[in-house]
């Protein structure tokens, strides 16, 4: 079996940027989940599906072709249409987060999951990589900061993308979605019990990704 390193933990803590750069370096597939359930908010509310019809967001998760881009800069396709931008939306976070909330649609995403992971290794970051959907990983991070920390970077992101933002406003979205996560019934937000645990509330994304990479090597 291919070698998988799996980076979990709550939005915001630099889990998408360490992972991709932590692949690049190794030569390594990356699998974003927190973009797939993402990619399947954004694709219910284009089709109009209610939040409420288990039986048609698990028709388009099956249904619906994703794939990930890394070079200079993330890319994420949907349908072959680029929905990078549109997947840092507050509004497409909470929509995720509450739609992961579900056993049938987390049962839907698990195999789009797995197949992902081909050789030579695969960098899978999300919130439940490594206790759900690839447990026997040879290696698990577990990667935070404050949800303070955590506000302040989305903000920061949004505005350099042009989006509207309100500070107040993000920091109660990410301590609800963090409350959410974290007690949901299925695949809560968990460390792994092997996971190594850091908090990057101070650290610099090279910082992060040195200590990571150390891991492994």
């Amino acid at each position: 079996m291919e070698t998988v390193l799996t980076i979990d933990g709550p939005s915001g803590a630099g889990k998408g940027t360490v992972s991709r750069l932590i692949a690049g370096e190794l030569g390594w597939n990356y699998l974003d989940s927190g973009a797939i359930y993402r990619a399947l908010a954004l694709e219910i509310t284009e089709k109009d599906i209610e939040h409420g019809s288990i039986e048609g967001i698990v028709e388009a998760a099956l249904a619906m072709d994703l794939r990930f881009e890394c070079g200079e800069e993330r890319a994420v396709l949907l349908n072959g249409n680029d929905i990078t931008d549109l997947l840092a939306l507050e509004s497409t976070g909470n929509t995720a987060s509450k739609i992961a909330a579900i056993p049938e649609i987390r049962a839907a995403l698990l195999q789009k999951q797995h197949d992902f992971l081909q050789a030579p290794g695969l960098v899978a970051d999300g919130r439940d990589m490594g206790t759900v959907v690839f447990p026997d990983a040879k290696f698990k991070v577990f990667l935070t900061a404050s949800a303070e920390e955590r506000a302040q970077r989305r903000y920061k992101q949004l505005k350099l993308k042009g989006i509207d933002a309100n500070l107040a406003a993000i920091t109660a979205d990410i301590q609800e979605r963090d409350q959410r996560d974290s007690e949901r019934q299925i695949s809560p937000l968990v460390p792994a019990v092997d996971a190594v645990y850091i908090d990057s509330s101070a650290m610099s994304i090279q910082d992060v990704v040195k200590e990571v990479l150390s891991l492994v090597r």
